[in-house]
């Protein structure tokens, strides 16, 4: 019962309130607050109305400031970077190597800002600017940290991207900043990386034009660059890896005086640069790094210097207390053919991959020792299901037809072992069919190898050909790689027992190397004669004429 009492009198006082709103209502009272409510309203809107019109001006103006200061204030900040010349920590003189040329010529640019009275007195002055340009890895920015850390002058260092912005004036603004401040630190050395950032042609923007900013931005560069007086301690070098792209008003005499070509390291250089680089590495007796060099011809210094720490990784993936020579060798395999895969080939694949890899290792044996067998494998490393790796016994920059063309079997050798022992092909060979086509292309295309037009450049970016030469050209290059590619079956068919004893023996191992590559293949010997050692040697067969006789 008390429960129903609860309820009942709940429901009593809900009635009695429920009839006093009624009684309100009734009233009147509801059309006097909604009037007063109204009214209250319309005050309110007059009132911002009339505090709009006094103040609203000022309002939006504060406003659009505020959202103008927060979005310059997201907006990279870029300062001059100024490096301490005297740090102990960073490179010297001393671990720049195979680049003496290179070194010399910036010793020099250090040495006048050194002692500018001795060159002075003689009416000479320093270049304004040093441009050094390669390929990557070659050692252009290390040559600049040496600069920095051996000169006194206060060396300043900014990426050419960090003055290349959507917003037209800023990058100039950028440029001028770095470029007082350096004046304000005289001596000084300007250091610009990746200079084709912001130096490339002006007007090779897009199809309407070059950029708006970009042009203002090497605009102020070039202001800058030819505004130096005569007094000025200042120079700028600049590193590109796009000699072409640059700008010719930038290139010439007066903004950047003097254009040093920075290559990959020669034999010695590379030596050198190894020697560096395994500097406070312990290296165990055996270690022969002249015969690293050798092997790894073509290799950049940034090249070196990942395969000493990938050897010093081996070592220390094998708990080792010193860097053996099979280290320097896997490094070596590692950078070059990439990181060893665990994929599940069946053997069918198998067979073929060998078949395939072995016809690449015969024929580089018949084609003579131009490019030295140093390794065959069918353990898949990087995208590549097996290979076989060429290593020259020197340092090449002259290659003649036939040798070229003796490269081209070797390299549609794999293919035509396919074809021969399985008598169809696969599209495992899609590299080979890369690098010969760019071999081919190159001879007729550059080089004037071919046998309708050898004496001239027929350029793939050359518009004024007619479709005629340009039909002779392809035909050409066509025809290159079709001989080729005859003359490697010919030779595979006409050897097939060294073929079947190679692949036989890379089934059985996966891996040969170049003592057992050389027992397999004892006897063979090579057909090419195209080596160019072999022209000088008949060159220096002939007997010279005679010295004339000294007159009395």
């Amino acid at each position: 019962m008390p429960e129903g009492k609860r309820v009942q009198g709940c429901s009593s006082h809900r009635i009695s309130r429920t009839l006093e709103a009624v009684d309100w209502i009734s009233e009147g009272n509801v059309h006097d607050w909604l009037h007063d409510a109204v009214h209250g309203l319309h005050i309110g809107v007059g009132w911002l109305h009339d505090f709009l019109v006094a103040w609203g001006i000022f309002i939006f103006l504060g406003l659009l400031c505020w959202l103008t200061w927060k979005f310059i204030s997201m907006m990279p900040n870029v300062r001059p970077k100024q490096l301490d010349a005297r740090a102990d920590s960073d490179v010297r003189w001393d671990e720049v190597a195979g680049v003496e040329e290179v070194r010399a010529e910036l010793e020099e640019v250090v040495e006048f800002l050194q002692d500018p009275a001795r060159f002075a007195k003689l009416g000479a002055r320093v270049p304004k600017g040093v441009l050094l340009y390669g390929p990557p890895g070659t050692g252009k920015t290390l040559l600049a940290k040496a600069v920095a850390n051996e000169s006194e002058a206060s060396f300043y260092f900014q990426s050419a991207s960090s003055f290349v912005e959507m917003w037209s004036g800023l990058g100039a603004a950028r440029i001028r900043r770095l470029f007082q401040t350096a004046r304000k630190n005289q001596p000084a050395i300007i250091f610009i990386d990746e200079l084709d950032a912001v130096g490339r042609h002006r007007g090779s923007g897009g199809p309407g034009g070059g950029s708006q900013e970009h042009d203002q931005t090497l605009n102020q560069l070039l202001v800058e660059m030819d505004g130096f007086d005569q007094s000025d301690r200042l120079v700028v070098i600049g590193a590109s890896n796009q000699l072409g792209a640059l700008d010719t008003a930038l290139l010439r005499p007066g903004r950047f005086d003097r254009h040093i070509g920075v290559s990959a390291p020669d034999l010695n250089g590379r030596e050198q640069i190894l020697g560096v680089h395994t500097r406070g590495k312990p290296l165990a007796e055996g270690v022969r790094l002249a015969d690293v060099a050798r092997q790894t011809s073509g290799l950049t210094g940034a090249d070196l210097a990942n395969i000493c720490n990938e050897a010093a990784i081996s070592a220390g993936r094998g708990d080792r207390e010193e860097i053996v020579q099979a280290d320097f060798d896997y490094a070596l395999e590692r950078v070059v053919a990439g990181l060893q895969q665990r994929r599940l080939i069946t053997d069918k694949e198998k067979r073929v991959i060998a078949y395939h890899e072995a016809g690449h290792a015969l024929v580089a044996r018949l084609m003579g020792d131009a490019m030295q067998l140093h390794k065959v494998t069918i353990v898949p490393r990087g995208q590549a299901l097996g290979y076989t790796l060429n290593l020259p016994e020197e340092d090449r920059y002259l290659h003649s037809t036939e040798e070229l063309r003796d490269w081209l079997k070797v390299i549609l050798a794999g293919r035509a072992a396919e074809q021969v022992v399985f008598g169809r092909i696969t599209n495992g060979a899609a590299n080979d069919l890369e690098r010969a086509t760019a071999i081919a292309r190159s001879m007729v295309f550059e080089w004037g190898m071919g046998g309708s037009m050898p004496h001239q450049q027929v350029r793939a970016d050359n518009y004024a050909l007619s479709e005629e030469t340009k039909s002779v050209r392809d035909a050409e290059q066509r025809g290159i790689t079709d001989a080729a590619y005859r003359d490697a079956l010919r030779l595979v068919e006409v050897h097939r027992v060294y073929l079947d004893r190679l692949a036989q023996a890379l089934l059985r191992t996966e891996t040969l190397e170049r003592p057992e590559i050389e027992s397999l293949l004892a006897g063979l010997e090579p057909e090419s004669n195209s080596s160019l050692d072999i022209g000088v040697e008949a060159a220096l067969a002939i007997a010279p004429p005679p010295l004339p006789e000294p007159n009395p």
